[in-house]
């Protein structure tokens, strides 16, 4: 399986009364009886002193018995402990985190030729605002002064500019081959139809294919155009505009956006 590309999982432990506890506050609890002191707990468990104890205080509210005991000593401390039942927490914590990356290590030797699968997976549990999300590779990176153009090419064969800084470029690993998500905002996208005179226009990206659905609100109307590899790209256009254009199902239509209009993603 290619690197970065495998299953993984969070570890909640729940009680009879509803304790749920994530896998750091858990980790806050285990660091904290190796160290007898809050300060180096939070450290280790990357959490600010005062997180740490809002942790444990929550703890020690939802659990059927206090988890971690207060000490008197300050900022230091003063040899803050856990009790005998956050003993036993942290011992089944562990347990069970020593099985579950045992099953996970089972189950990406499993699959491991499921990396395509799993790429989809993980851009479906993405979450945007933006109406369009397409799922793609980079083709080209084009270096300029101050901003790169990354070029996309879809799952139908279409093409797609973004425009990115540098720093982002760097940031997100862009390189050609890199499988990105591009989301573009259905307000941000302006509709056309073809015509004998070429359009002339300063945008990037213009997707050619067919009107598949018009919905139509009090005062928009969204037009889905589907493509000719197969993707959909959605347009938000004013109501005025769809009846100008005389726009109807079957109609071939171009969906035109600008290049710094398309934002990209990598998975983690």
């Amino acid at each position: 399986m290619p690197a970065g590309v495998k299953v993984d999982s969070t570890l909640t432990l729940r009680g009879e009364r509803g304790l749920s506890a994530n896998e750091r506050w858990l980790e806050l609890l285990s660091q904290l009886e190796q160290k007898r002191s809050i300060v180096r707990a939070a450290k280790a468990a990357g959490l600010s002193y005062k997180a740490a104890w809002d942790a444990i205080d929550s703890m020690n509210n939802l659990a059927d018995e206090p988890l971690v005991v207060r000490a008197v000593g300050g900022r230091g401390g003063g040899g803050t402990r856990l009790t005998a039942s956050g003993e036993r927490l942290v011992r089944t914590f562990r347990a069970v985190q020593q099985e579950n990356a045992e099953f996970l290590r089972s189950l990406n030797r499993r699959i491991g030729d499921a990396s395509q699968e799993l790429r989809v997976l993980g851009r479906l549990g993405m979450k945007s605002s933006a109406r369009n999300q397409f799922g793609g590779t980079v083709s080209r990176v084009r270096r300029g002064t101050v901003n790169d153009e990354i070029e996309i090419e879809l799952r139908g064969g279409e093409r797609l500019a973004a425009t990115v800084t540098h720093e982002s470029t760097a940031a997100l690993g862009l390189a050609r081959g890199v499988p990105v998500t591009a989301w573009i905002k259905a307000s941000w996208i302006i509709i056309a139809l073809p015509d004998e005179t070429p359009l002339k226009l300063s945008a990037r990206n213009r997707l050619s294919g067919t009107i598949a659905r018009l919905v139509r609100g009090a005062v928009n109307t969204e037009v889905v155009i589907e493509l000719a590899g197969g993707n959909t790209v959605a347009a938000t256009i004013t109501n005025v505009s769809a009846r100008e254009l005389r726009l109807k199902r079957g109609l071939p239509a171009i969906a035109v956006f600008k290049a710094s209009s398309v934002i990209l993603g990598v998975a983690g």
